[in-house]
């Protein structure tokens, strides 16, 4: 039978690891052969990961809890996760630190038993009545960190309102708000307004339930909610790509910086500025800016021409999250007239000047880029209205 410090010192690991006197015990336990090696390699796995050694078990049963993170965050982390719903994973918390798969094989327990532990613990958490706001819509109470993972306890929120399927929200970790069809306005304006006050993103987008299950609201036009619903998609996919950008090898190129623009329509689109004068690492967007090195607009296209450029194509970028491209080669104008244009170099200019709306009067000196709305704002004429008679006021 291998011994700790043998398994240890064949995977280059000292003996005197921080935590893991406390953890020997669950090693010993192991009285065969494999069991241990998996067990040494979990502290191997943790180790190499920069990470720390858990408490032993028997200290962190009534500290783990449910969290639910978007998709690319829990790419990026690499943390133990679990699909809840389209675009969203949910982890187990130890205090501040999501729990990492290693760390259940150091617990010797599986990964339903510690979910369904924490799932439980925040159960116990949970009493007391969804407030009702003054517009109609509802919140949690709860205001401890864990509201919006309350999502996962759908004995929580499912009967909240009668013969409706109700709409959801977290748009930060300590908010969870409901709302029936009819109040969906005042929902998408509540989502609005945590989103400017500061706190982290979650998720913009607005659930729903369909059936049994949970996913992103799909609001269609002309539905007077499917602008502010695409704009809060286009947040949480922004919220994406600019984290992805730090962690990009600068060797590669430069980042084309995304932002969102807006027709006279009032339809919202996202666009990536590609500058000349170096790679570009594309990301996907519904537009592409052109500028020269010097900045000179040259036009914006729409970012699914750009296959007609055989001789520019570029090559994927291993990362995580969002599908991002990288192009040595810049178009010249004749390449550029073959794109579908949505804006010339001297509509991009007055656009600039005019914040992101495109305008069609004569250009203006050029400014800098493209101005990015932090909150989306519903049309005027439906700021404070429901879609219909609201319940019981």
């Amino acid at each position: 039978m291998p011994t700790l410090a043998d398994l240890l010192e064949a995977r280059g690991l000292p003996a005197d690891l921080p935590g893991l006197e406390a953890l020997v015990p669950a090693f010993e336990a192991h009285r065969d052969a494999p069991g241990r090696e998996s067990w040494a390699e979990a502290v191997a796995v943790t180790h190499r990961a920069g990470l720390p050694l858990p408490p032993p078990w028997e200290e962190v049963q009534d500290r783990l809890f449910p969290e639910l993170v978007p998709a690319w965050r829990a790419e990026r982390e690499g943390r133990w996760h679990r699909l809840f719903v389209e675009g969203l994973f949910q982890r187990v918390r130890l205090d501040d630190m999501a729990v990492p798969a290693a760390w259940m094989r150091l617990w010797d327990q599986s990964e339903t038993e510690v979910h369904d532990l924490a799932l439980e613990n925040l159960r116990h958490r949970t009493e007391g009545a969804f407030e009702r706001l003054p517009s109609g819509i509802y919140r949690g109470p709860w205001h401890d960190g864990h509201d919006a993972a309350r999502l996962l306890l759908p004995e929580v929120w499912d009967g909240l309102f009668r013969d409706q399927h109700p709409f959801l929200a977290i748009p930060t970790p300590g908010l969870l708000l409901a709302a029936p069809q009819v109040l969906l306005p005042k929902l998408m304006e509540a989502v609005g307004k945590a989103l400017s006050e500061g706190a982290p993103l979650l998720q913009a987008a607005v659930l729903e339930r369909i059936g049994e299950h949970l996913v992103p609201a799909r609001i269609q036009e002309p539905h007077p909610m499917s602008g502010p619903q695409r704009e809060f998609k286009q947040l949480d996919q922004l919220e994406a790509i600019r984290t992805q950008e730090r962690d990009l090898d600068p060797a590669l190129g430069r980042p084309a910086p995304v932002g969102l623009l807006k027709t006279q329509q009032g339809k919202s689109l996202t666009v990536a500025t590609w500058v000349a004068g170096a790679p570009a690492l594309l990301p996907e967007a519904d537009l592409v800016a052109f500028t020269t090195a010097e900045g000179e607009p040259l036009g914006i296209y729409w970012r699914q021409s750009l296959p007609r450029l055989s001789e520019i194509r570029g090559e994927l970028v291993e990362i995580w999250g969002p599908r991002r491209v990288r192009h040595e080669g810049f178009p010249d104008a004749e390449q550029l007239a073959r794109l579908e244009c949505f804006a010339t170099g001297e509509q991009m200019k007055a656009m600039q000047a005019q914040g992101g709306r495109p305008q069609p009067k004569a250009p203006a000196a050029p400014a800098g880029g493209f101005a990015t709305q932090p909150v989306p704002s519903l049309p005027r004429h439906l700021q404070g209205a429901g879609l219909g008679m609201q319940d019981g006021d």
